[in-house]
């Protein structure tokens, strides 16, 4: 602070600090506190119970029915109760766990600790309380829930499984925003107050949005109050863990569940994990021979014919495929490419050491589909190859790394040479070169 404070101003701000908002009831002057005084005031660092993912406050994990949203709460909760990792290597704090199993019976949850905890070898964790009765929120369940905070030691973490099963029944048949906001804003207020997370289970809507964060069931008032948002979204036969919220980075993980141990793992990110995802099935998919875009799709479970073309133009960009002919994609030869400085030519390996010493053989040694000599058809009687033709224009490749195209049939030229990395044309019908330096 630039300006003096006397020690007076200073107990006398600290005291406005502590009055303020200590009386609910009371008169508003007693509610209200200056700019001077909240800059004195001393808050606890925020603590996240999942690093990354669920921070103090009220949380919402959000998906379809049966996608297995139960089983990634219920790890999470004995992992903090543990002090054992979760969703691979995330390691929680430590704490106390309230978990209200509301639609579920004791044989049930029995049963799916028998899967995530070891039945015979060690106790099953006693910070870890169940209940799968509770009164609702507006009926002693949020008094109950309190109490509980409080009859505890160290309370990190209380699940509420679903929000549909704790929040106030609504006697309208649709809900408004007031109440939605209301659902979570008691809990919210309740999480801060102690300074914990409270998770609550929902599901989502079956219409799709274009932001996948409004396609949770109820009105906008259920994501306007939670401090944080977990959506689980099953795309294209994977699962992504979309993430938004006031104290955490925005993100979007991949998920994997493993049936073996009904465990969530996180993979990484999810667009790294799905792009390699995609592109390894539909490598797989052309291993029985050339496809168009639209059997690429189906064949490797893609999202639709675009996103199949798209990826396909990219990965023929990274030389993971080729086309050979219209419309359509296979996988590369296997030495096709610059490898140890020679390229294959009509079944023999040609070396092109030393810039494009060897390239007029090179080229007329290629046949196409018709049997005529490539010389005859590319250089249309212009003479020989400029010895300028050493490096692909568009991205700097050597000539070794030219692939023999079969051009489509109506075109003038029947046959060309395309850079194999970019896929330009080195030649155009006329016998011109294109892509020199």
């Amino acid at each position: 602070m630039n300006k003096k404070v006397s020690p007076e101003e200073v107990r006398r701000l600290i005291e406005e600090s502590k009055a303020g908002g200590n009386k609910a009831n009371g008169a508003w002057q007693e509610r209200l506190f200056s700019g001077a005084a909240l800059q004195l005031m001393t808050f606890p660092s925020l603590k996240f119970i999942l690093p990354g993912l669920i921070p103090e406050g009220a949380t919402l994990v959000v998906s379809r029915p049966k996608l297995g949203k139960s089983w990634f709460v219920l790890d999470i909760a004995i992992a903090v109760a543990c002090g054992r990792f979760t969703l691979g290597t995330l390691k929680p704090a430590t704490g106390d766990v309230l978990f209200l199993a509301l639609e579920d019976g004791k044989r049930r949850l029995q049963r799916r600790l028998d899967k995530l905890l070891p039945t015979f070898k060690e106790e099953w964790p006693r910070r870890l309380k169940f209940a799968t009765d509770w009164p609702r929120a507006d009926q002693g369940g949020l008094a109950d829930i309190e109490n509980w905070i409080s009859s505890v030691k160290a309370p990190r973490l209380v699940i509420v499984d679903t929000l549909a099963q704790f929040r106030k029944l609504v006697t309208s048949k649709t809900q408004g925003y007031a109440d939605d906001y209301a659902a979570i804003s008691d809990l919210r207020r309740l999480a801060s107050k102690h300074n914990i997370a409270i998770v609550i289970v929902h599901h989502d809507r079956k219409v799709e949005a274009d932001d996948v964060f409004d396609t949770v069931s109820g009105t906008l008032g259920l994501t306007a109050a939670a401090d944080t948002i977990l959506i689980m979204k099953r795309q294209a036969g994977s699962v992504t863990l979309y993430v938004r919220g006031r104290d955490i980075e925005e993100s979007e993980t991949a998920l994997q569940f493993t049936k073996q141990t009904c465990r969530w793992t996180i993979l990484g990110a999810a667009a790294e994990v799905h792009r390699s995802a995609e592109r390894s099935r539909v490598l797989e998919a052309l291993k029985d021979g050339p496809l168009q875009a639209g059997d690429a799709c189906i064949a490797a479970n893609l999202r639709n014919s675009n996103a199949a073309r798209q990826l396909l133009f990219k990965m023929v960009k990274d030389g993971e495929v080729i086309r050979t002919g219209r419309g359509l994609f296979s996988l590369p030869p296997s030495d096709a490419g610059n490898i140890d400085n020679k390229v294959t030519v009509g079944g023999q390996r040609v070396d092109v050491k030393g810039g494009n010493a060897g390239i007029t053989d090179v080229i007329t040694d290629v046949t196409d589909v018709t049997g005529e000599s490539r010389s005859s058809v590319a250089t249309n009687g212009a003479g020989p190859i400029p010895e300028i033709l050493h490096r692909c224009d568009y991205c700097g490749g050597q000539f070794g790394d030219m692939n023999p195209w079969n051009w489509p049939p109506d075109r003038p030229i029947r046959q060309i040479l395309l850079h194999h990395r970019c896929e330009q044309p080195w030649w155009d019908c006329s016998g011109q070169p294109e892509g020199v330096r």
